[in-house]
């Protein structure tokens, strides 16, 4: 017979197990080749970047990811029938870098040639706009005028604000912040002329920051879309592609945008069939 001590340890591993319990995971709504091209391993890993706070970021009290590509990760789980794990990394590139060397098997990105190289993109689902910030004694005034000699802009390092300007500016200076939050610091810091990033981004700077403006309008618009490996089978990619189309067309995307409280962003309008 056991003692007691040892029946209340065992009573207490017990219960720690079944706590400890993954929950079931939900009966999937795709076919089985589907799921199996994107979430091979019976599991979707998920690469979110925090650098865009469009698309999310962390509960301040919670810590919890959120925002409207966690919730599309989770949704696209649901429908696979799979269970999500979520990577979030501080920057577009690094999300870039987890997928192209497959270590997730989806991930939320602006489209852009460069990272074409090496993740295979759905249409669009939102469409965010790029914008400028500025001191407010700065003689700029318009968009068109930053490209000159002798300004320096600084950037999210491998953003596609980044990738963008490294292709456009041909005059100014870009200088690299190692992520998209932290460029206004960075433009501060050293003193720099002009800070680029997601509009959302830059207006909770300016408030939070005395003695900047943004600069009106908008140098470019980023379409922001999902991806995969690309070495996985076509069926992956038309999967997701799909998949992104029923989350538009649905009401899905506009909803999470409301709930999240996210101003500035469009749904990306339907794309063609593939």
């Amino acid at each position: 017979m056991l003692r007691r001590p040892a029946l209340l340890t065992c009573a207490t591993l017990l219960c720690a197990c079944a706590l400890t319990q993954p929950s079931p995971a939900p009966t999937p709504l795709l076919p089985a080749e589907a799921v199996r091209a994107l979430a091979p391993e019976g599991v979707l890993r998920a690469s979110i970047n925090l650098g865009n706070p469009v698309l999310a970021s962390r509960d301040a009290a919670t810590g919890a990811l959120k925002g409207v590509s966690v919730d599309l990760a989770q949704e696209l789980g649901r429908q696979l029938g799979v269970p999500v794990e979520l990577k979030a990394v501080d920057a577009a590139g690094k999300s870039v870098e987890v997928v192209r060397a497959g270590q997730a098997d989806v991930g939320f990105f602006a489209i852009d040639p460069v990272r074409g190289e090496g993740v295979a993109f759905t249409a669009a689902y939102v469409v965010i706009e790029g914008a400028y910030l500025v001191r407010s004694d700065s003689p700029l005034t318009a968009n068109a005028q930053v490209d000159r000699p002798g300004t320096t802009v600084v950037v999210g390092k491998g953003s596609a604000y980044d990738l963008f300007l490294t292709r456009e500016i041909k005059q100014a200076t870009l200088v690299r912040a190692p992520t998209s939050p932290q460029v206004v610091d960075e433009f501060l810091a050293r003193k720099l002329d002009v800070a680029a990033g997601v509009r959302q981004q830059l207006e909770a700077d300016a408030r939070r920051v005395p003695g900047v403006r943004l600069l009106p309008g908008r140098f470019m618009v980023i379409e922001q879309a999902m991806g995969v490996p690309a070495g996985r089978p076509p069926l992956a990619r038309a999967t997701l592609h799909a998949f992104v189309e029923r989350m538009k067309a649905s009401g899905f995307v506009a909803a999470a945008l409301k709930r999240h409280g996210i101003e500035g962003a469009a749904v990306a309008d339907p794309a063609p069939p593939r």
